[in-house]
């Protein structure tokens, strides 16, 4: 049964660039098939719709996901418990994730350093230096992270997280951008991705009308926000709301603001030394672009066929770069729908 259904869910599939582990094998444990009959029970009930790639995403506890993501994230949901010391870093998909990773993880390990040319960050791309939780972390798998950098990224809406994480004392840095910016990113980033593995990319007109109507991989976006943006004002000694935009204008200050929340606050003595802005520079998009592990080397991510090249997370990191794409209309469109489903929740973001 298990091989059938695994031929079934290859076939389905074939074509989308997605491939889900065979995770009824009948050599495994009986703790892990019954906990993959749980899943596809679960699974073939949820509501779905074709998503941007191909394949379906599937509505569960408010959120659309595809297979791989929602397999990840029911597991962690079951297995994982953080430390309490544990940082995460939060986002919705292209806001600004792979730039938020590279501050905090070179803010935290600001103190191994005797130059910044030891800086791992000039070596391996910033995904790699930072775990993913749905994708990595579901068996609490301790060879998948640094036990002693306490950072892991996710994409999780904040309703979604595990409970062990939720109710502990773990501290969590969100960071959202203008909604405009960020389809535009997730569709360049989405059709790089269906191009290297020969499937032609969704328009983007069609793309814009799936994410106008929620239709997004941990989406709808403004959920996605609305709810990091709740529990922020409820905790905010717990939770720090960022916007890309207001990180732009002035990251030096963003940067000393990261390490103070994150509790390894910058000294006098080190300010004027010169390590915030060291920092500030080893980060920026122009910095980061340019290293050639960013620039030409491949990164395997989880549930992608093929390689992807690091330099599809690296596109220009400019704001307001949609006027590029979208017509007035549909930017005036975007904006509206936005306001509306923030309206009453005190939070603007920048257009």
């Amino acid at each position: 049964m298990g091989a059938r259904l695994d031929d079934i869910m290859e076939k389905k599939l074939k074509g989308s660039g997605l491939k889900l582990p065979r995770i009824l094998d009948s050599g495994g444990s009986a703790e892990r098939k019954n906990e993959a009959t749980n899943y596809n029970e679960v699974m073939s009930t949820l509501p779905k719709v074709k998503g941007w790639r191909g394949c379906d995403y599937y509505l569960y506890q408010g959120f659309r996901y595809d297979a791989l993501v929602l397999k990840g994230l029911v597991s962690v949901q079951e297995h994982f418990h953080p430390q309490s010391t544990d940082i995460f870093v939060a986002s919705s998909p292209k806001t600004g994730t792979t730039w938020l990773k590279a501050l905090t993880f070179a803010i935290l390990t600001r103190s191994r350093l005797s130059g910044s040319t030891t800086s791992s960050l000039l070596t391996k791309m910033p995904h790699d230096c930072v775990p993913f939780l749905e994708f990595q972390l579901g068996d609490q798998n301790p060879s998948n992270r640094d036990l002693a950098i306490p950072l892991i990224s996710t994409h999780v809406p904040y309703s979604c997280l595990p409970k062990s994480i939720i109710s502990s004392s773990c501290k969590i840095i969100y960071i959202c951008r203008d909604a405009k910016d960020a389809f535009v990113s997730l569709w360049y980033f989405l059709a790089k991705l269906r191009r290297s593995e020969n499937v032609e990319p969704l328009p983007l007109e069609e793309a814009f009308e799936l994410f106008c109507n929620g239709i997004a991989n941990y989406g709808p976006y403004w959920d996605h926000v609305l709810g990091y943006w709740r529990a922020s004002l409820e905790f905010p000694e717990k939770i720090l709301f960022l916007t890309y935009e207001e990180m732009k204008k002035d990251t030096a200050a963003h940067v000393k603001k990261l390490a103070e929340f994150m509790g390894c606050s910058f000294t006098l003595e080190k300010e004027e030394g010169g390590e915030v802005q060291k920092i500030t520079s080893m980060c920026s998009f122009e910095e980061l672009s340019s290293l050639e592990v960013n620039k030409n080397a491949e990164h395997r991510a989880p549930g992608i066929s093929i390689p992807i090249q690091n330099s599809v997370f690296f596109r220009k990191g400019e704001i307001g770069d949609w006027a590029n794409h979208l017509t007035p209309e549909m930017g005036a469109r975007l904006d509206d729908i936005m306001e509306k489903k923030l309206k009453g929740s005190g939070l603007k973001l920048p257009r």
